[in-house]
């Protein structure tokens, strides 16, 4: 199999994946979207921080998980990067755009809620317990059944896991919400609902930051953390006829899709093709990085140390 052709089975392969999440998203979405409304109305009627909190989450997630579809969409439709396209790399790389807005979008409702939550406490005002309590086992119901339907594809896809990740912190927060209604009913104490809103805020943040970093370091063309670079230019080194490496790159493109290129410099007369197929199983079985472009160059050849950028 060609170079091209692994490259396009491998695009094929993950366009598969995005069509086996489409449907537990799809489910999510709609029951998520539909409780995010019967929330929000029942947070400004009750006065309750901790479901308007919820239902702020729940608002992030209908958009993440709205952004993951048309993302999954879009990469199956574009995504090989079919000849013609200016997108020679496929559309990707939408999923990282995706979960990199989710992210942004669940820090600004955490630091809402705690700023929110600040002001609650010192006002203290009326929450109607039991009304918010019934609210709150509904979206808890709703977000184990979303939980269930992603976390199988969470363990896949970085864009999944954002959306995986705001449905667990939405799971959390009707939890901290059942507590908090049942503390204001059974004892009066009208500050456990902006202190259980404000807990939520501060759970999802390390959360958040993990998944948000994830995604600026796929979109700063960073190096997969997991391989170390010098290794695998010693590797390269090693090879047959290899005698020295250089404009050694490595990145991500989307979840589980690695690419990399590299000059290899052989001595003038050296098999090239030889060096090449070495130079790609080493990639592929070591690595598992089944996209990499490799320019094979004489030592006698000059001008490739020579960039104009």
């Amino acid at each position: 199999m060609s170079h091209d052709d692994r490259g396009h089975s491998h695009g094929a392969a993950l366009s598969r994946a995005g069509e086996r999440h489409r449907r537990p998203l799809l489910v999510a979405f709609i029951l998520i979207g539909g409780f995010f409304v019967v929330e929000a109305v029942a947070g400004f009627a009750t006065g309750s921080l901790a479901l308007l909190s919820d239902a702020g989450h729940m608002l992030t997630d209908v958009v993440g998980l709205g952004m993951a579809l048309a993302a999954i969409q879009l990469a199956s439709r574009f995504g090989s990067g079919a000849t013609g396209s200016s997108h020679t790399f496929g559309l990707y790389r939408l999923e990282i755009l995706a979960a990199f807005v989710n992210a942004l979008l669940l820090f600004g409702v955490a630091i809402w809620v705690l700023v929110e939550a600040a002001r609650r406490i010192r006002t203290g005002p009326e929450v109607l317990g039991v009304p918010m309590l019934i609210v709150a086992v509904l979206g808890l119901v709703v977000n184990l059944v979303a939980f269930m339907l992603l976390r199988a594809g969470s363990k896949e896809s970085v864009n999944v896991e954002g959306a995986y990740l705001e449905v667990l912190a939405d799971t959390v927060g009707s939890v901290g919400v059942i507590i908090a209604a049942f503390l204001l009913e059974g004892f009066g104490w009208t500050w456990a609902d902006p202190v259980v809103a404000a807990l939520v805020g501060v759970f999802i943040l390390p959360r958040t930051w993990r998944l948000g970093r994830r995604a600026v370091h796929i979109l700063l063309q960073a190096a997969p953390e997991h391989i170390d670079l010098d290794r695998l230019e010693g590797e390269l080194r090693s090879i047959d006829d290899v005698v020295e490496v250089h404009d050694l790159h490595l990145w991500t493109l989307t979840s589980e899709m690695d690419a990399a290129s590299a000059h290899l410099v052989v001595p003038t007369g050296a098999d090239h093709h030889a060096v090449l197929d070495q130079a790609r199983h080493l990639l592929s079985t070591r690595y598992d990085v089944t996209h990499g472009t490799f320019q094979v160059e004489p030592d006698s050849h000059e001008g490739c140390h020579e960039l104009t950028w």
